[in-house]
């Protein structure tokens, strides 16, 4: 039996060069899979929210990261990509019309439990009773090569970090720069549409659960993909942007040229909490520590929820943060209504408040 379509047209993002001034329930800094579904459970609890955040779009590190590449640990999804993910949760906050305030992050944040100011960078000034932090590993950005020219590529799209759409690299000559799961997901995928993918590693050992080393293999096997190790980039051969080879040496001081259309470095990203770590509140390594019972922070009525929060037993998957979100607007409740009792009933039996 298929599902009643209970959903309206998805609200038009708000991005505009005015600055404007919102009275909400809830602020929610950041506008990840994590923060979508924090907004989703404030609806629920009748409570109003907006999300904000720095990048121009919502969907956070799977929207601007991978957004075709799968992620297999969503409950009731085998296999969904990041895209995919972003857009069946603007559908789920759809009757909720949240507004977004994208394009411009949160410079500064005072007040009190019940009475918080928040503004950003453009000028928009945010009231709000509680926040929700949900800006994932803060603000984030690939660790670059040091590699001479690498912004002449970088503009034309030879040098890569994140891939965006697969196709692009349809019948080209790839080179994946990394030994962890980013470097050998892509390698595996690409296999697929490339003419020829290179895998390049500082030594002959990745860090990889053990199917996915097993199908890079198979790949190397099939001559889809070549594995070339102990290598480490050196330098980018080509005209006006246009990579024609990659150069790679061992430690030894032994160099390669590897014809390549494109290169790809895999070498994790650079985070920053910016300015979340001048708000008052306790940090620890680039996280905010919460209660784990209603993920509060040090600062009474600031909750931090997904990769940000850190507690005893904490797991950085996206499920743990969806179940974050539901407990901190649980808690937010308290603060909004403080004389209203709340009574818990199951979505199934409550339907989508109206």
């Amino acid at each position: 039996m298929p599902y009643p379509n209970v959903f309206k047209p998805i609200m038009k993002q708000i991005m505009t060069t005015a600055s404007q001034t919102l009275n909400t329930d809830v602020a929610i800094v950041g506008a990840g899979p994590t923060a979508l579904f924090a907004a989703f459970e404030c609806g629920m609890l009748k409570l109003s929210c907006v999300l904000i955040d720095a990048l121009d779009s919502v969907g956070g590190q799977c929207a601007a990261l991978y957004p075709e590449k799968p992620i297999y640990d969503i409950p009731a999804h085998p296999a969904i990509e990041g895209g995919a993910l972003i857009e069946a949760l603007e559908q789920q906050i759809a009757p909720f019309d949240v507004p977004r305030l994208l394009g411009s992050r949160v410079e500064t944040l005072e007040g009190h439990r019940g009475a918080f100011t928040l503004k950003t960078a453009r000028g928009d000034v945010i009231n709000a009773k509680a926040v929700i932090i949900a800006a994932g590993a803060g603000a984030f950005g690939p660790n670059r090569p040091p590699l001479d020219g690498l912004e002449a590529y970088e503009r034309t799209g030879a040098v890569q970090y994140y891939v965006k759409k697969r196709a692009d690299f349809t019948g080209k000559r790839v080179v994946v720069a990394g030994g962890g799961d980013s470097a050998l997901d892509w390698a595996l995928s690409l296999s697929e549409v490339a003419a020829q993918v290179y895998l390049l590693h500082r030594r002959d050992r990745f860090r990889g659960a053990p199917e996915t080393l097993s199908r890079i293999e198979q790949q190397i096997a099939a001559g889809k993909i070549e594995k070339v190790v102990p290598y480490q980039l050196h330098a980018l051969h080509g005209t006006n942007g246009t990579l024609s080879s990659v150069e790679v040496t061992t430690l030894e001081g032994t160099s390669r040229h590897i014809e390549a259309d494109a290169l790809l470095p895999f070498y994790g990203l650079s985070t920053d909490l910016g300015p979340i770590a001048l708000w008052g509140l306790d940090t620890h390594r680039n996280t905010v520590p919460v209660t784990p019972a209603t993920l509060e922070s040090s600062t009474p009525g600031i909750f931090a929820i997904g990769d940000v929060a850190t507690y005893p037993g904490k797991l950085k998957l996206i499920l743990q943060g969806f179940s974050e979100g539901a407990m901190a607007a649980h808690a937010i409740h308290a603060i909004v209504h403080p004389d209203t009792a709340l009574h818990f009933e199951y979505s199934t039996s409550k339907g989508v408040p109206g």
